[in-house]
């Protein structure tokens, strides 16, 4: 093998083993967002989801977030989390309520890198809706609205708006949504 055939396989083999690693920084709640750091990592930063991290601490999903994945997230922000009826958050946060709470989030959580493409070629395959099937067991569907914009419905029939696309990390990828998505029961 020539010199050259072999700079040119050893450089595609890195461009597919670091995907992450190519993708630039994302400004999210005012602070960059690394690709090679986990979503835990990036999401202790940013000043929009404090009450996201808040919750994953409570909930015990640290670990597990920071873990190799892939996972996506759909992330919700702090106004998400302000727009439930008051004392919800509260309630969730309580020891006792960790099971629900992890819940809640886990239905948050989908497994694998799935970027905004993704999502938008998937929609036009399903004839206008993908199904995503959740970490928790949950069902969320995305549809396009507009050509750029991708909304999510939960199983309690509330939509939530992707905010903020693409926000790859070492473990997967953060989408911003503005509300929380609930699962059935």
């Amino acid at each position: 093998m020539s010199k050259t055939l072999k700079s040119l396989v050893v450089a595609g083999a890195l461009a597919c083993a670091l995907p992450a690693f190519a993708a630039s920084t994302v400004i999210v709640g005012g602070e960059e967002m690394y690709p090679s750091k986990t979503i835990v990592e990036n999401a202790v930063n940013s000043a929009d989801h404090t009450t996201l991290v808040a919750a994953v601490k409570a909930a015990g999903l640290v670990e597990t977030l920071s873990g190799k994945g892939p996972f996506t997230v759909f992330a919700p922000v702090n106004a998400a989390f302000d727009a439930l009826p008051a004392g919800t958050v509260d309630t969730l946060l309580k020891p006792e309520n960790k099971g629900q709470l992890t819940g809640v989030l886990t239905y948050h959580v989908v497994p694998g890198r799935i970027t905004f493409n993704d999502l938008k070629f998937w929609i036009k395959k399903g004839k206008g809706t993908a199904e995503l099937k959740t970490v928790a067991g949950g069902k969320l569907w995305a549809m396009m609205n507009g050509s750029n914009n991708i909304i999510l419905k939960d199983e309690k029939g509330g939509w939530s708006n992707i905010t903020i696309y693409d926000v790859m990390q070492s473990n997967g990828v953060i989408h911003a949504v503005d509300h929380v998505l609930l699962p059935k029961g």
